[in-house]
């Protein structure tokens, strides 16, 4: 005797199975280039999502791949307790000559214990004769008896009418001979699916009426990404009719991808005012993406729709200007909404408005301090003349703000442009790189400043010279200023800029060209971002590693926990 099938109803969501979110990031996603989840992966990816309160999460091919044999095996043994989604196995029909009872493929699906099926079958004469080699009599016969077979067994099944959309254009009636074989014999949904990818919204909306029209059968979509119409084909399906949406996180898949679930919701909700998730899952919309691209090991895209970084970044000082009156005059939707939030980017192209509101942003009000606020706008354009860019240095860019606002109140304003300053006044510092004859090199930093007045030296080896001068600088400051322990720098990114890139070498061209480089530091409570620029990348480095600790020493002040300890012996 078999064991019991779990529920297959969705759960949570208003639409309740008027509509499917169905999420296939487990197996069509996984086949994108760069992607190998492991079973434990699937395992967590399959929590953010059923989190997300999608309907249905394909959770890959049991039988086919052990991984996702194991994925079945686990999630029915308890590991996987879903509240909203519906767990999907996928498969194919029976194969020819055959029953559906006694293909192997079949029983793995049964034995996936998954409530729900979703089988492939092919949908268009030319595959079925060149490449499954039979006729379409014996395919709808497949479809039929697999359908019939998983229904017996108090399965939900699902149809992915495969390369549809090229099928229905070639042989019309084979393709819809395919989805009624399936309804005829008890699938709920037969899923277009536009397999290759090559389709445009207008042709989708087109043969989704027509097919509805046509059969009154409930349909799906499905959409591959190439010719970058995967969310908007999708869109236009479930306005043409679809009810049965399928998506991958993030548009993971193979080629250039899937329709992007997360697109494809916040389009559904906000444009559509469909409620496809549970109430208060929307504003976890960019919460999700990221954390399921870091499961991908894949870095976020920041220009993605809705959930990236700069989807609702400005960077135009027009626009900077009119979000200053009204944030709904450049913003297409509340950002909030989706968990997201409004950046104003700081470049030679920003304005007054785009300082202010770059300034509220970081928590300082410059709106009081218009002398700052001109200070600073010619000082970013001239910097970023001479291959400087602020957009990934917000901490640079608010040090600058800080001392402007300093400067403007006759640096007495508490708070501002007092906090501005490095730890430390530099008299000098010098790098030597050795190459060993054993092969090792070594970098030697020493450094020489003032610290509370005191004259410190420090000299410490590194493993690159950016490294031995981090640790010499350290080393000289961190006994009177313990706090330097808990702060590290996490990242370092050198770019070579173009030729005459800058105001140090205007004619520099290759080794010669400006050197900018991002400095990543962390502490216990966030990271920030500083920048530096010179034609010497040393130099360079050292830029952003003093506006590091400057900004560093700032952020441990407003916290209130600075416990200076003044030393008067100098370091060695």
């Amino acid at each position: 005797m078999s064991r019991p099938v779990p529920r297959t109803e969705p759960a949570g969501t208003p639409l309740g199975d008027a509509f499917h979110v169905y999420d296939t990031t487990l197996r069509d996603g996984a086949q994108r280039e760069g992607i190998s989840y492991s079973v434990a992966d699937k395992l967590a990816v399959a929590r953010h999502l059923d989190a997300l309160g999608v309907g249905y999460i394909e959770g890959g091919w049991p039988g086919a791949l052990p991984k996702d044999t194991e994925f079945f095996a686990r999630a029915a043994a308890g590991e996987l307790e879903l509240r909203h989604a519906a767990l999907v196995a996928f498969g194919s029909t029976r194969r020819a000559g055959l029953t559906a009872d006694r293909d192997p493929q079949v029983r793995a699906l049964l034995d996936s214990l998954a409530p729900v099926v979703t089988l492939v079958a092919k949908s268009d004469r030319r595959h079925i004769e060149r490449a499954l080699r039979t006729d379409v009599a014996e395919n709808c016969a497949m479809v039929a008896d697999t359908v019939s077979f998983l229904r017996r067994e108090g399965r939900r099944v699902f149809l992915d009418a495969e390369h549809f959309f090229d099928g229905y254009r070639f042989d019309p009636d084979t393709a819809l001979r395919v989805l009624e074989a399936a309804v005829t014999a008890g699938a709920d949904v037969a899923v277009l699916c536009d397999t290759n990818g090559g389709m445009l919204p207008l042709g989708v909306a087109e043969v989704v009426r027509e097919v509805a029209g046509r059969t009154g059968f409930r349909l799906g979509i499905h959409c591959q990404d190439d010719t970058g119409c995967a969310v908007a084909n999708s869109v236009a399906a479930v306005q043409a009719g679809a009810t049965h949406v399928q998506c991958t996180a993030n548009g993971y898949g193979e080629r250039a991808g899937n329709a992007d679930l997360f697109a494809v919701v916040g389009n559904l909700v906000t444009k559509l005012d469909m409620p496809v998730l549970p109430e208060g899952a929307f504003a976890e919309l960019t919460r999700t993406s990221h954390a399921l691209a870091e499961i991908a090991n894949i870095a976020p895209d920041t220009h993605q729709a809705y959930v990236g970084t700069s989807a609702f970044a400005h960077k135009a000082g027009l626009h900077a200007s009119a979000i200053k009156v009204d944030p709904e005059l450049y913003n297409h939707m509340d950002p909030e909404v989706v968990g997201n939030g409004q950046r104003v980017l700081v470049t030679e192209m920003a304005g007054r408005a785009s300082v202010e509101l770059k300034g509220a942003e970081l928590g300082l009000d410059l709106a009081g301090h218009p002398d700052a606020v001109s200070e600073v706008v010619q000082t970013v354009k001239e910097r970023e003349a001479q291959g400087w860019s602020f957009e990934a240095a917000d901490a640079s860019l608010e040090l600058l703000m800080r001392s402007a606002i300093g400067r403007a109140d006759g640096a007495a304003s508490a708070g501002a442009g007092s906090e501005a300053v490095a730890p430390f006044t530099l008299e000098s510092y010098r790098v030597i790189i050795e190459h060993r004859a054993d092969g090792a090199v070594v970098s030697e930093a020493t450094v020489k400043v003032l610290v509370d007045g005191v004259r410190m030296i420090a000299t410490q080896e590194g493993n690159g010279p950016v490294n031995a001068l981090d640790a010499a600088l350290r080393a000289a400051l961190t006994p009177s200023r313990p706090w330097l322990e808990n702060v590290e720098l996490s990242d370092f990114k050198v770019r070579l800029l173009s030729p005459g890139g800058g105001a140090d070498n205007p004619d520099g061209h290759g080794t010669d060209a400006v050197t900018r480089v991002l400095v990543e530091s962390t502490d216990h409570g966030g990271s920030w971002t500083t920048v530096g620029v010179h034609g010497n990348v040393v130099e360079a480095s050292w830029l952003a590693l003093v506006d590091a600790l400057a900004y560093a020493a700032m952020r441990e002040r407003s916290s209130g926990l600075a416990a200076a300890v003044p030393s008067g012996r100098p370091g060695g």
